[in-house]
């Protein structure tokens, strides 16, 4: 194939025959930061039986034409998608994660005072948490590692297809009394909410120690251009401003805005070993 200047792209070859150019692209590149791989998550799993049992209960028990029935099936559809979207935007926004995450915590908190009000308008009765059946949706994990033929597997319901997942709980969520599937639903989704508790408060840890996605860009830049610099001398063309190092601890600065006090919206160097050092200098 014949470059624009009318070199043959085949002479760039690894030896095997293939463009160096076609190898490389064959090798992905490492992202800054990952996202997706939510479909193996237990909150991700979870929000689906919440919402397919949802859907299935909203038809057999409740009349279609109701606005609770779109209410419900809404909430916990949100509940789902929301955190597929968290698990997406991660890459580019730590505080879209974040957002997302909370708004999937909400519909599933409605949600539980949905299946709480079906019981309690009907004067049925709510498990308590540490009821005999409420135990035994929740040890439904349990009972199925315990139950494994070969007891070296190390695989869990995350492992599991969607319709494997449903037939461990099938004895509820299909069971013909409707108390016992909304019960079952609130037993799953105390256990989602636990599980995005978790993920909330990781995501928030890493925001503060390791920074949102424009710094740890910044700091990826600085650590490029350090190591070209060591290889070869700097390019003068290149317009990035000379990059300053802390006062207190002597490491590199990233770029930052304030986002209170006096100086908000202005820009200033901050140490990027923040929080550990809380070195500044303004612009």
């Amino acid at each position: 194939m014949r470059e624009p200047d009318g070199s043959d792209r085949s002479d760039r070859s690894d030896g095997s025959g293939k463009s160096e150019q076609s190898h490389q692209s064959r090798q992905p590149r490492k992202r800054l930061r990952p996202s997706g791989g939510y479909r193996t998550s237990a909150s991700f799993q979870t929000a689906t039986l919440i919402y397919d049992a949802t859907y299935w209960f909203c038809e057999k028990f409740l009349d279609p034409r109701s606005r609770l029935v779109d209410q419900m099936v809404q909430a916990a559809r949100s509940g789902r998608q929301n955190i597929a979207e968290a698990s997406r935007s991660a890459a580019a926004s730590s505080q879209t994660e974040l957002r997302l995450l909370n708004v999937a915590r909400a519909s599933l908190e409605e949600l539980l005072l949905d299946f709480e009000d079906f019981l309690r308008h009907r004067h049925l009765p709510q498990w308590s948490r540490d009821s005999r059946e409420a135990r035994a949706v929740r040890e439904v994990p349990l009972r199925f590692r315990e139950n494994r033929a070969d007891q070296s597997d190390q695989s869990d319901l995350t492992d599991l297809t969607d319709q494997q997942r449903w037939a461990l709980y099938a004895p509820w969520l299909e069971h013909e009394n409707p108390a016992v599937r909304a019960n079952a639903i609130i037993c799953l989704i105390h256990q989602a909410n636990y599980l995005l508790d978790q993920q909330i408060v990781a995501a928030e840890k890493q925001f503060i120690e390791a920074g949102g996605y424009s710094e740890q860009l910044a700091a990826a830049r600085l650590a490029f251009r350090q190591r070209r610099e060591r290889l070869d001398e700097a390019d003068p063309s290149d317009p990035t401003p000379c990059i300053p190092h802390c006062p207190r601890c002597g490491k590199a600065m990233v770029l930052r805005t304030a986002k209170s006090g006096p100086t908000v919206g202005r820009q200033f160097w901050g140490c990027s070993d923040y929080p550990r050092c809380k070195g500044h200098v303004q612009l």
